[in-house]
């Protein structure tokens, strides 16, 4: 049997600590609000996913939160940045015998059951499986193995974060293949689509 993974990356539930984006222009307790609807999508498009399920908090394993113990395992990122914690978190699953790993965030309320299970089946194919938002980051980025390389030298939270993950694929000659382009929520007009 294949030993795959899905990496849940999400921020503990602190008010004034989530969506600090968001949260300048539609106020700390929305902001909140909104990322508690989030993390209820989250739970509700991966919970019954027939992988290994293991959400990597930001700050420290909350017990009895949203995500239940029967479903997800459970740990805390290691890293400076973005790129160090979410290498870390490949490295860990890949280290326990893993032969296919993807990770999410907890920001794209367009992501579905069906997208995540595309995504595992396409590594049967390609090296590298990314899911592209549409604001020039991504949503999920899934591998059979760990390349460094992808979370090297990558300008985190800007517009720039797929053009030079998908450079990195090539220079690493890696096979690569694109999901379908979603939308994350991190500014007031990405919430037109989530009634709140």
């Amino acid at each position: 049997m294949m030993k795959q993974a899905l990496l849940i990356f999400a921020r503990n539930l602190v008010y004034g600590q989530v969506k600090t984006r968001l949260a300048a222009t539609i106020g700390r307790q929305r902001a909140l609000a909104v990322y508690e609807l989030l993390l209820e999508h989250t739970v509700a498009v991966t919970e019954r996913l027939p992988f290994d399920k293991v959400v990597f908090y930001s700050e420290k394993i909350d017990g009895g939160d949203i995500w239940n113990d029967r479903s997800y395992k459970k740990q805390v990122q290691a890293g400076n940045d973005l790129g160090e914690r979410m290498r870390h978190a490949f490295a860990t699953v890949f280290g326990k015998g893993y032969q296919k790993a993807a990770i999410i965030g907890t920001d794209c309320f367009e992501l579905t059951t069906l997208i995540i299970t595309e995504a595992f089946e396409c590594l049967d194919k390609y090296d590298v499986v990314i899911g592209p938002a549409k604001d020039g980051g991504y949503y999920l980025l899934g591998m059979k193995k760990l390349y460094p390389g992808l979370f090297n030298d990558i300008q985190w939270s800007t517009d720039q974060v797929l053009k030079q993950t998908l450079a990195a694929c090539e220079q690493l000659q890696i096979s690569t293949h694109l999901l379908p382009a979603l939308s994350d929520i991190d500014h007031e007009e990405d919430l037109k689509n989530i009634h709140i």
